[in-house]
């Protein structure tokens, strides 16, 4: 008897991604799960700002209208969802889908799980009072060094909410601050019935849900090992896990579809984000990433087994997004002759300027575009005239009036400063704000994951 299998077919890779892939991973062939990720560290506190704006907001828009397009799609198919879309504001979240749903006359025929308990923000002034420094893993510095202007707060919740949810018969699982390589292993355990112990499988499904986290990175884009012979990007098929109850699985694309699937290709992804590779932390288990074998078991097919894992930590990881200051850069374009040594003259009357003004910055970055940008001091010298060079000088400061004053002193070098200027990036730059990121670590037990049910 073949073994079952359950197929987990990754269809988002970030905010932003490509909204053809989920449409396309559902109708392409035989699925049981549709993952989309959407979040990164820095998304979280755009969200939280939409959200400060408007209370109905703080999850991916566009999730809504691709949900309109599939929904009926996913119910003549019972395909179910897991996504982190819901970012800050997963109850939000799900009630637009469900709103959805019912336009499209779906009503009594779906129900969405909704994963909440994520979100610190509010609790961060009685935790701190409470002895809970979430000192910075990089810099060890506690939190209230920098709390009046800290913007979210997000402990990364593991897979168990999400089998919680389908348990309790959702079609749907929204949640918040979920890790993205849990919401591939949430299915795998609620469908093959794995331990919350059961160390080296959870490893399994973690690795599984880590090699499909970044779409179609893992299926021919952004292929390092031979990209110019990855076959038509443009219809590009994204990956998906073909997993076994006993661990093991396959990464596998749709028939039909451009990229490739491969042992290289898959490594690459594989090493994607990785510290130590013997200890691939998550808030399920630690996965030995040394310990996976893997054989090209086919022509767009890579068979992974032999993972092993290890119990989990009893702390969370936090992620805190906090302001810093301000930001701004601006370009210009120089062109032949004497490119390169008049992008550089350039650099040099605007930074003579800046000092005569008295500005103070924290930092002020010049790159040369077509010269050093891509690799700095390791890229050299030009030895030939280049054509063109676009000069990018950008600044940073705690307080906006010395960027919002560069940005005044840039454009004047069109016509005041060495000739040739050719292209003017943008307009005039604007300040942005800085988010910095701000990595802790909390014990398990002050967290609490919730699950609802919102019924369609």
């Amino acid at each position: 008897m073949t073994p079952r299998t359950v197929r987990v077919a990754g269809a988002q890779g970030f905010w932003g991604d490509w909204l053809e892939a989920p449409y396309r991973q559902l109708v392409g062939g035989p699925v049981d799960y549709l993952m989309l990720d959407y979040l990164a560290e820095v998304t979280m506190s755009i969200m939280q700002k939409q959200k400060s704006r408007d209370p109905s907001l703080g999850y991916a828009k566009d999730f809504i209208p691709l949900m309109e397009r599939i929904l009926p799609e996913l119910v003549s198919r019972r395909v179910k969802v897991t996504t982190n879309a819901g970012g800050v504001n997963p109850r939000a979240c799900a009630e637009a889908v469900a709103q959805a749903a019912r336009k499209l006359g779906l009503a009594g025929k779906l129900t969405i799980g909704v994963v909440t308990g994520d979100d610190l923000l509010g609790r961060l002034d009685a935790l701190l009072a409470g002895g809970h420094a979430l000192a910075n893993l990089d810099t060890g510095r506690p939190l209230s060094d920098v709390r009046p202007r800290v913007q979210s707060a997000n402990a990364y919740l593991g897979a168990a909410p999400v089998v919680d949810a389908l348990a309790r018969g959702a079609d749907i699982v929204i949640t918040g601050r979920v890790t993205d390589t849990g919401l591939t292993l949430g299915p795998l355990m609620h469908e093959f019935g794995w331990r919350a112990d059961d160390w080296d499988r959870l490893a399994a499904g973690t690795v599984a849900g880590h090699t499909i986290e970044c779409g179609a990175q893992a299926s021919g884009g952004n292929d390092l090992a031979d990209w110019g012979r990855v076959p038509d990007l443009a219809n590009v098929g994204y990956p998906i896990v073909e997993a076994r109850a006993d661990g093991t699985f396959a990464i596998v694309k749709h028939p039909r579809t451009g990229g490739r699937i491969s042992v290289a290709g898959v490594t690459e992804q594989l090493v994607y984000e990785m510290g130590d590779p013997r200890s691939y932390i998550t808030p399920d288990c630690v996965a030995d990433f040394t310990s996976i074998r893997l054989r090209q078991g086919g022509r767009d097919r890579v068979e992974f087994s032999g993972i092993t894992g290890r119990p989990a930590t009893d702390r969370f990881k936090v992620s805190c997004a906090y302001f810093y200051g301000y930001k701004a850069v601006g370009t210009l374009v120089y062109s032949w002759p004497d490119a390169y040594r008049k992008a550089r003259a350039a650099d040099q009357i605007l930074r003579q300027r800046l000092a005569d003004l008295g500005l103070s910055f924290e930092t002020i970055l010049t790159e040369y575009v077509g010269v050093d940008a891509t690799h700095g001091p390791l890229a050299g010298r030009p030895g030939a005239d280049l054509p063109e060079v676009q000069l990018r000088v950008g600044v940073r400061a705690p307080q906006r009036d010395p960027v919002e004053r560069f940005t005044r002193e840039i454009a004047p070098l069109i016509l005041n400063g060495p000739p040739s200027v050719t292209g003017f990036a943008g307009g005039r730059p604007k300040p942005e704000e800085i988010v910095a990121y701000w990595p802790a670590l909390l014990d398990k037990r002050e967290v609490t994951a919730c699950v609802d049910l919102v019924r369609v």
